[in-house]
């Protein structure tokens, strides 16, 4: 199967509508080569093809997150633009579909004059007040689909623009639960990293005291201090990566860094969903994401708008009327004043000037064409970035349970080593040696466990976000 199948029926339909008598959109859409099915990164463990839910985050079960979420949904600044966006887009259909309707004017003047000699009857005021009223009607008859293509074509640019709206939502989402994640992992290596500084403190001292007591030299504590400043050294750059999160945090929920609720920063473990991640197939991937489905509807406007540009090569016939009154006195003009009436059609047509109308047509054409190959773009890309980030997951958890592995044999050898050491059985580099080896891998894990957190939100943000397409019918009629 074929994704453009899915919007071959849907552009065909555009072509077909108004050009029984005229103008056609578009002859045909070539089928792309883009095939979907199952994904080639699902590793075995990792994910599943259950489909992804609506609402992904609720996976991670923190009360916290869901609630920055929805802050961040209702109060983000990119989330509120591009609403505006959807709106314009309604408007701009709204004008379209007028042009369906009776266009209506009344006019009215009022002057004052002199009427020429030879122009005035005998015994009339030369001089006086004039005074008309009237009215106007005109009617389009859409015999060519100049109407309803432009109405097809700024429907789809709604539909685009909700698209876009929720590609936006979908970034604002994932950008807030990142944000979320790096502080508590931040905060996780943090813990690491001064429980590893109360470590080395630890042995810092035994290593004094054995110095101090002639078992060792001061090389060894020379060296074991070098360690502890070094990690401590590393505190405050973690430090300042925890606050920069929940800085970003703020920023995404539409608040100033200050006004933040202290309790957002108090998580210290990492974000983690236990459970194989739900992530459909390639189908349903490519129905879901929201660039897709914008750049779809940009192809089926941009069709329409072919049939806009051909349906000038032919005429445009209106329905018109007018009623009008002129009267020299104010009250004469519904009363004593001559009342006058038109009604016909009007017809408007370029001719034989036509070579502006050609042009028009071939730049919507390769407009169509254009945004044709920036669907097949956007597909090609959409597969891309989720198989790059379930390839990037699937590595990632099995990084972790290497360095899980490894943090657990360096324990070992710490306790052993620290063991033979009160019993004078290791010198003062075995034990450093034993407690940088665990420093190392600790620290090594603790930074693993936030690149699985961060490789875990990438997949949901490359699956689309687990958003639902949902259109309005108001925009869907006509």
């Amino acid at each position: 199967m074929t994704f453009r199948n899915l919007l071959f029926p849907a552009v065909s339909a555009l072509a077909l509508t108004g050009c029984a008598a005229g103008p056609d959109r578009i002859a045909s859409v070539p089928t792309p080569d883009v095939d979907t099915g199952p994904f080639l990164s699902a590793e075995l463990g990792a994910v599943s093809a259950a489909p992804l839910p609506e609402g992904w985050w609720h996976l991670y079960r923190d009360p916290v997150l869901d609630g920055l979420i929805a802050d961040a949904l209702a109060a983000n600044t990119d989330i509120r633009q591009s609403v505006a966006r959807i709106d314009r887009a309604r408007a701009a259909l709204r004008g379209a579909r007028s042009d369906r309707l009776p266009q209506t004017g009344l006019n009215a003047a009022a002057g004052y004059g002199r009427t020429p000699e030879d122009q005035t009857l005998p015994g009339q005021d030369r001089d006086g007040g004039q005074f008309s009223v009237g009215a106007d009607i005109a009617y389009e008859i859409d015999l060519f689909g100049r109407v309803s293509s432009g109405i097809a074509a700024a429907r789809s640019d709604v539909a685009a623009a909700r698209a876009d709206a929720d590609a936006v939502r979908i970034i604002i989402v994932a950008d807030t639960t990142l944000a979320y994640a790096d502080a508590a992992s931040a905060a996780q290596r943090l813990r690491v990293a001064k429980s590893i500084v109360e470590l080395l403190d630890d042995s810092l001292r035994l290593t004094r005291l054995r110095h101090d007591a002639g078992y060792t030299d001061g090389l060894a504590v020379a060296r074991i201090e070098t360690l502890l400043e070094q990690r401590s050294a590393a505190i405050p750059s973690i430090e300042a990566q925890r606050r920069a999160a929940l800085f970003a945090l703020a920023t995404l929920t539409g608040r100033a860094p200050a006004e933040l609720p202290a309790d957002i920063g108090k998580r210290d473990v990492p974000l983690e969903i236990t459970e194989p991640l739900p992530m459909g197939d390639g189908a349903q991937l490519l129905a879901r994401r929201p660039d897709v489905r914008a750049a779809e509807q940009r192809a089926l406007a941009d069709s329409a708008r072919i049939g806009v540009a051909r349906a000038d090569l032919y005429p445009r016939i209106t329905l018109g009327g007018s009623i009008g009154s002129n009267a020299g006195n104010l009250g004469d003009l519904f009363s004593g004043g001559p009342l006058g009436f038109l009604l016909g059609p009007l017809i408007d047509w370029t001719f034989p000037n036509r070579e502006p109308i050609f042009a028009q047509i071939d730049a919507a054409e390769a407009d169509a064409r254009g945004s044709l190959a920036a669907f097949d773009g956007t597909v090609l890309a959409a597969l891309q970035e989720a198989e790059t980030a379930l390839s990037n997951y699937a590595r990632s958890l099995e990084r972790r349970r290497i360095l899980v592995t490894a943090v657990q044999s360096a324990e070992r050898a710490a306790r052993i080593v620290r063991a033979q050491n009160r019993e004078g059985l290791v010198n003062s580099l075995d034990t450093l040696d034993a407690e940088r080896t665990l420093a190392e891998a600790r620290a090594e894990l603790a930074e693993q466990d936030a690149a699985v957190s961060q490789d875990q939100i990438s997949v949901f943000r490359a699956l689309g976000g687990g958003w639902q397409v949902s259109f309005e019918g108001e925009d869907e009629e006509g």
